[in-house]
């Protein structure tokens, strides 16, 4: 049994440290979720391309991907067959990325699914494979990727656009999409992949975005002649398709300037609706075989033009289930992250890890992005001051040692003096640079000993001692310049720590309120409204509070400590200053 544990053991670590190519760095694991807190898939799906969406909060290597994410491979959970994908949008700037892979089986028995993405190959060619990434029965895919023209199909079967007047839309749902002005509809050419077999079945799939809701119909889609036809249109708040007669009416309501995932099947004998992955809708019909051109955003007639924004449109010649349905609008849409968890960034042994973990991930999105200079200018300059602020803290506290050591020596002896075993005259330590010059209370006995002795020689004839008050004020005075421009000294350079302390935040604030702008800013932009798009940027940004607080407490205590230690040396020097002029007045007055 001992052995088979073992044996077994040994196997787990295998295969958690098994890595499909040691040509490629790092990878990531990415976990789809079928539980009903993620996907909520109740069958097997086959063959259904997922879109990975990459940003800086689930992937902070963009920048060490290689060009046009040439690195990129996708491997199932074995960790042994590579998968079919294809990269609708790479931008490391921006560190956004779209990756359309096919994932052979969704199985909601196991709960977890996993895939593997793996890049940091610098010498990987592209391996994009677009026509394989979706099944046989999916012939006409639209990602809407072009920044001009007419769009082009992305299937293998090449699905011909015949005209459209349409706008490029590059802040759409999925990466780049368009927008139909109501003017002329997107006719896709006829093909023989493109009829509506009553055998097989037919779906349609698009993410739509209203201007504002249509008082009239508005089509979508619209297929066929009168005599065999199916449309899917908008009006006012509902949805509603049609098929040789009968009306199919979502009983969900669209609502305008938000993006909805729009999806119709028809099989042998029904006709079903979706809307946001939810069926809304349904009716029994008599299915009939339609061909023809396929007309989106306009109907036949030439009438019902539709005014909105369009993405991620899908055609296929079979009935795609209702769990099919779901998941599609689940993985694409802005709840990607409830159906995958992206995990954090695997490297193989031996190399680098790039600064991953938490703090790796903060530092990726301030120091990786050249957007981020003014974050960067901000911890720069915290670090700088922090630099000083330790280089003044070290060097005072050096100089304050020994400030009070040498005091301490010099009170000791001036304790002694008059003493039986002790020198007797005031004068007997104003040579003794070498023992006290490092003591403030020296240099103020000097200039006490100095003065009283240029009194004493301007009395001409003083043949005893004695000396007036008036002079002695003078004395006295002096003791008192002498005091103030060693208590100057002994606090020199504690200012640039109160700089520190009340500069330090409010810099490391500035940098954190642009940082906060420029992530609402991107999330604006590209419509990713999530927590893990969120989360990195703000973290990042509020590493420059960090930075300001970095300096602000270590300088604060350091300013304390040294200030409480200036504050005793000053307060020596007045009772010393107070006990010699007492000396001064017996030995002259």
């Amino acid at each position: 049994m001992r052995i088979l544990a073992a044996i077994l053991i040994f196997s787990i670590s295998l295969n958690a440290a098994a890595w499909w190519n040691d040509e490629w760095a790092q990878r990531k694991k990415i976990i789809i979720d079928t539980t009903p807190t993620g996907a909520d898939t109740q069958l097997t799906i086959n063959e259904v391309p997922v879109l990975i969406r990459l940003h800086a909060g689930n992937f902070p290597q963009f920048l060490m991907v290689s060009d046009k994410a040439a690195d990129f491979r996708f491997v199932s959970g074995d960790d042994l067959t590579p998968l079919k994908f294809h990269v609708e949008r790479f931008d490391p700037i921006s560190e956004l990325a779209f990756v359309w892979v096919q994932v052979p089986v969704i199985n909601p028995q196991t709960k977890l699914g996993e895939i593997f993405l793996y890049s940091g190959n610098p010498t990987a060619q592209k391996a994009d494979d677009p026509g394989a990434t979706f099944d046989v029965n999916t012939v006409a895919v639209f990602h809407f990727d072009e920044k001009s023209g007419l769009p082009g199909d992305s299937t293998s079967y090449a699905t011909s656009v015949l005209s459209g007047q349409v706008l490029p839309n590059p802040n759409s749902l999925i990466g780049n999409g368009v927008t139909l002005i109501g003017a002329q509809p997107i006719v896709i050419g006829s093909a023989p992949q493109l009829d509506l077999n009553p055998e097989t079945g037919w779906s349609f799939a698009a993410w739509v975005r209203l201007k504002d809701l249509p008082g009239e119909s508005a089509y979508l889609l619209d297929y066929g002649e009168e005599d065999a036809r199916l449309s899917l249109y908008f009006l006012d708040s509902a949805l509603i398709a049609e098929y040789n007669g009968t009306k199919v009416r979502s009983f969900a309501p669209v609502s305008a300037s938000q993006w909805h995932h729009v999806a119709l099947t028809v099989g042998t004998d029904s006709l079903q609706l979706y809307l946001d992955g939810k069926q809304v809708g349904g009716a029994t019909v008599e299915a009939h075989a339609i061909t023809g051109n396929v007309r989106i955003g306009g109907s036949v007639d030439g009438d019902g033009m539709l005014s909105a924004d369009l993405d991620e449109l899908r055609i296929a010649n079979t009935v795609r289930t209702p769990d099919w349905v779901a998941f599609s609008a689940g993985v694409q849409g802005t709840g990607n992250d409830r159906v995958l968890r992206y995990q954090l960034d695997e490297f193989r042994e031996g190399g680098s890890d790039g600064g991953t973990g938490h703090f790796g991930i903060i530092l990726q999105n301030v120091f990786g992005k050249p957007e981020a200079w003014i974050e960067q200018t901000v911890i720069i300059l915290c670090g700088l001051m922090m630099a000083m602020a330790i280089v003044i803290m070290f060097l005072k506290s050096i100089d304050l040692h020994r400030a009070a050591r040498a005091t301490k020596k010099f009170l000791h002896a001036f304790a002694a003096l008059g003493q039986e075993n002790g020198p007797k005259d005031l004068r007997a330590f104003y040579t003794a640079r070498k023992e006290f010059i490092d003591s403030p209370l020296w240099r103020v006995y000097r200039v006490g000993i100095d003065e009283i002795d240029r009194t004493v020689s301007a009395i001409e004839g003083m043949t005893a001692p004695g000396i007036e008050s008036k002079s002695m004020a003078v004395v006295r005075a002096s003791m008192n310049a002498a005091m103030v421009r060693e208590g100057q000294r002994l606090n020199s350079k504690l200012v640039l720590l109160t700089i520190a302390i009340s500069g330090g935040p409010f810099i490391g604030l500035f940098g954190t309120v642009i940082g906060v702008m420029v992530t609402f800013a991107a999330i604006a932009a590209t419509g990713d409204v999530n927590i893990a798009a969120i989360a990195p940027g703000m973290a990042a940004a509020l590493l420059a509070t960090v930075a300001g607080l970095g300096v602000a407490i270590p300088s604060l205590f350091g300013y304390n400590w040294l200030s409480s230690r200036a504050k005793e040396l000053v307060a020596d020097m007045h009772i010393f200053t107070d006990e010699l002029e007492a000396r001064f007045n017996n030995q002259y007055g």
